[in-house]
Order: structure tokens, then C-alpha cells, then sequence
């Protein structure tokens, strides 16, 4: 009797000290992990998709401590794209840390047709105007075809890359400048090699006058002949931004909550 005392008494302890702990980090894990993020209230995903988009928000949100949101409305009352995500942001109390925080924010409106990228504090920061402006044009195309949730993909994978860069570097000129620096240093190297080449050899002494004759040396004739002049003028081509009509840039919602931004038709 005494030993199944004993023996039920460890089970008791045991399941005290490791099971009761592992099941509680279970539900506190479950209850962090089920924050919505994709809002589709214009029924553009099936739900296969809007799982996948959760779990894929949620994983790279925690890496950039920044949350991606998705916002899809059909809009029938009109309004502005962007009204429409600043009121979303303000009403939602949007934001990884806290409330009103870091979210970079995807915002459709399919009554017109068009797409408001947003970029709060330190998604701001990160995805400023220019880089949002990349991304939108990015994911244009698919938005066009009717692919959201690639495009809805794409624009989390690349807001990562961008996010990795540091703040005021042109995503685009990333490779240019790392070419740039590569064949600088090899040349910074080969003007080192040749300079300590010169120096280890003995002085030279020939030069111009070495061989020549003064006195059988000079010009016998010299003459200049203008030709003509040719100016030729091209018309400045006009930028592109791509992605049909957009821009925008960012500005301040209802409550007075800054964000970087990109607006477009697709």
C-alpha cells in the first residue's frame, strides 16, 4: 500500500512540475499567435489562402516586429483609399508592439480599382514613399490578373528585403553600388602595386631632350582649320513609375498617426 502511495504521489509531482507548465505555454503561445491580420471583407481569398496568408504575416511580423496587415473592401460607400486605411488603422488600434504601432499595411478598394500601401512608424521608417512605390509596382501586375493572394505575398516578401536595407538606400542601386565598391578597391589596389613598382626600380634619366637635335630640330609649318559646329537636341523623356496611375505618397490619418504611402490603380 505504502509503495503505490509513493508511486502514485511522484506521478502527481511529475505532472505537477512539467506537464501543468507545457500546457500552459501551449495556450499562451495560442492565444499570441491567433491575432488576425488579413481583414478580406471583399471576399478576394478563399480560406485556403487566407490561412496561409496568416501564418505567413505572422512569421515574418515577428521577425520585422512590424505587423502586415491586409485590408479588402468593395467599398460602396466611396470612399477615398486612403481615408479608408487611415480610419481602418485608427478604428483597429493597429500595431506589432502596441497599440498604434508598426504596420505596414496593404488596403484594397475594388469599387475603384485601386491600392494603398502604408507604412506606419517604424514601417515608415523602413518603407518610406519611394520603396512603397516599388513595391506597389511590384505587385501590380498580379493584382491586375486577379493573382491577390501572390500579390499579397509578394508585397510581405519584398517589404522583408527592403526592411533588411538600411533607411535612405534605394533598393535599386544595392547591386550597383557593391560593383561600384568592388572595382574601386581593385583599382585603389593596382594604383598601390604600381606606384611601389615605379619606386623599386633604379631612376630613369632619359627623357624628350635626350636625343634631340636643336638645330636640325623644328616646326616647319602649323596650321588650324575650323570644320563646323553640329548641336543636336532630343526631347527629355517623361519618367514611368509603372503600375498604371499611383503616388500619393503618405500624410496623417484622422487621429494624427504619421505613415509613408503608395496609391495606384490596378
Amino acid at each position: 500500500m505504502r509503495r503505490n502511495h509513493l508511486i502514485k504521489l511522484t506521478i502527481a509531482i511529475i505532472t505537477v512540475l512539467f506537464v501543468f507548465p507545457i500546457f500552459f505555454i501551449n495556450n499562451v503561445n495560442a492565444s499570441a499567435t491567433s491575432k488576425q491580420r488579413i481583414y478580406d471583407y471583399a471576399g478576394l481569398l478563399n480560406q485556403n489562402e487566407i490561412d496561409q496568408l496568416e501564418a505567413m504575416a505572422e512569421e515574418y511580423s515577428i521577425k520585422r516586429e512590424t505587423d502586415f496587415i491586409f485590408l479588402t473592401t468593395k467599398n460602396e460607400e466611396k470612399q477615398d483609399v486612403k481615408k479608408i486605411m487611415g480610419d481602418f488603422y485608427d478604428e483597429q488600434g493597429l500595431g506589432y508592439d502596441k497599440n498604434h504601432g508598426n504596420t505596414a499595411i496593404l488596403t484594397v478598394d475594388m469599387y475603384n480599382r485601386e491600392i494603398q500601401l502604408g507604412g506606419f512608424y517604424k514601417a515608415e521608417t523602413y518603407l518610406d514613399d519611394h520603396r512603397l512605390d516599388l513595391i506597389r509596382e511590384k505587385i501590380t501586375p498580379d493584382m491586375s490578373a486577379g493573382n491577390y493572394a501572390k500579390a499579397f505575398e509578394s508585397f510581405i516578401k519584398t517589404a522583408d528585403e527592403y526592411m533588411d536595407i538600411r533607411p535612405g538606400v534605394d533598393p535599386n542601386n544595392i547591386l550597383f553600388q557593391f560593383w561600384f565598391q568592388l572595382a574601386a578597391s581593385v583599382g585603389l589596389g593596382g594604383i598601390v602595386v604600381l606606384i611601389m613598382a615605379y619606386n623599386s626600380g633604379g631612376k630613369v634619366t632619359i627623357n624628350n631632350k635626350t636625343y634631340e637635335n636643336l638645330e636640325t630640330s623644328k616646326v616647319l609649318q602649323r596650321k588650324d582649320q575650323y570644320i563646323r559646329t553640329t548641336t543636336t537636341k532630343r526631347k527629355k523623356p517623361q519618367s514611368n513609375s509603372g503600375g498604371g496611375s499611383g503616388g500619393g505618397g503618405g500624410g496623417r490619418t484622422g487621429g494624427g498617426h504619421s505613415f509613408s504611402g503608395s496609391r495606384g490603380k490596378f
